[in-house]
């Protein structure tokens, strides 16, 4: 038996709309180039893609089993069969999107870790997308969750397997989960030939978040982030940006324990936009800082509006015309005629998302200031 561990990703859960289907297309381009990674180190024993629209990937890397998402789908349901019919040992599994700038070299690494004893390596231990583990058999003395992202914490504290963190870095803290993170991609770069190709074609708002992040670089000047911000994102902007730094840290793993679900989520920002309205909120913010980089999801969570999927990701492009959800449409209209500039987005705008912007304004001032000299 091969003693190289399989790698299994999951691919979909997104579509629809218009700006649905593009995350779409991007998790399937990213899971591919993911997998063409990891299996060109030759430290996987093969890949399985579980994958919702089987028909519709392209350019599926050899060695690659394709099955189809099973239906309805329970997230921890179809790995344990996957696991189970396979008969796999060392697991290393991850959504399409969750690892699109991990290199092959880190792949390699995370596979020689399952070499040994038992143990779960996750890029977030209490929200997790890439959750590598061994033995298989660990994933039946747990109670399979409908998501991945409490994955790893249930193989530790069920399973009893030691757990290991992987770190955080923009490369395993930059999932794609929304339009703001091929927004960042396509600034950042470092993406692979599929994902490339789509986010080089995809109407992105380069231009709003490149003003945005130019707050970073620049020595005078103030950036406010707000909503789900761990304190890795917190080092990192105190180590890496030349500029001040206002941070409101709110309502982190408010989905993971269902307080956003139960209408638990409260927010300090969310009292006082709710106080004062959409026009004094942006108006105050732009008397603290050049820039904002605003979670939304905490907003509405504390204003108990729950709107589509379809209308936040319209949220982060900056549309807000066809915003259906009056609270958000207003919030989004707010933001694009605010005195400064604001960013919106999800999870990932304020944690490796953010990390990526920050590299990325570095990186565009540096060839600044080379072809200028």
């Amino acid at each position: 038996m091969d003693p190289r561990p399989v790698l299994v990703v999951f691919c979909g859960g997104v579509g629809g709309s218009d700006v649905e289907e593009l995350v779409a297309a991007a998790r399937a381009a990213a899971g591919l180039d993911t997998i063409e990674r990891a299996l060109a180190t030759e430290a996987f024993a093969g890949a399985v893609l579980v994958a919702d629209r089987p028909a519709a990937l392209a350019d599926v890397p050899p060695g690659v089993e394709v099955l189809p998402a099973p239906e309805p789908f329970h997230f921890g349901q179809a790995l344990a069969e996957v696991v189970a019919h396979y008969g796999l040992e060392r697991v290393l599994y991850c959504g399409a999107g969750a690892a699109p700038l991990i290199t092959g070299e880190e792949f390699a690494a995370i596979a020689a870790r399952l070499a040994g004893d038992p143990v779960v390596v996750a890029n977030n231990y209490y929200s997790a997308d890439l959750v590598a583990f061994t033995p298989g058999e660990a994933l039946a003395r747990v109670p399979l969750p409908t998501t991945d992202n409490p994955l790893a914490r249930l193989l530790h504290e069920h399973a009893g397997l030691p757990a290991e963190p992987l770190p955080r870095t923009i490369a395993t803290q930059l999932d794609i989960d929304t339009p703001t993170s091929l927004t960042v991609l396509a600034l950042y770069g470092g993406t692979g030939a599929r994902l490339s190709r789509l986010l080089a074609t995809a109407e992105l708002p380069l231009a709003w978040f490149r003003q945005a992040a130019r707050v970073f670089v620049e020595r005078e000047r103030t950036a406010l982030v707000a909503g789900r911000v761990g304190s890795h994102v917190w080092q990192f902007l105190e180590r890496e940006t030349a500029c001040h730094v206002r941070l409101f840290a709110e309502e982190r793993g408010m989905q993971a324990d269902g307080r956003e679900e139960r209408g638990l989520a409260r927010s300090l920002l969310g009292m006082y936009l709710a106080e004062v309205g959409v026009v004094r909120f942006f108006t105050a913010l732009a008397e603290l800082a050049d820039a904002a980089f605003l979670d939304t999801r905490v907003l509405t969570a504390h204003a108990r509006r729950f709107p589509s999927r379809r209308d936040r990701f319209l949220s982060d492009l900056g549309r807000p015309a066809a915003i259906a959800d009056p609270f958000l449409r207003e919030l989004t209209a707010g933001a694009l005629d605010a005195p400064i500039p604001v960013l919106l987005g999800g999870h990932a705008l304020v944690s490796g998302g953010l990390m990526a912007l920050v590299q990325a304004a570095w990186d565009e001032h540096d060839r600044e200031q080379a072809a200028g000299s």
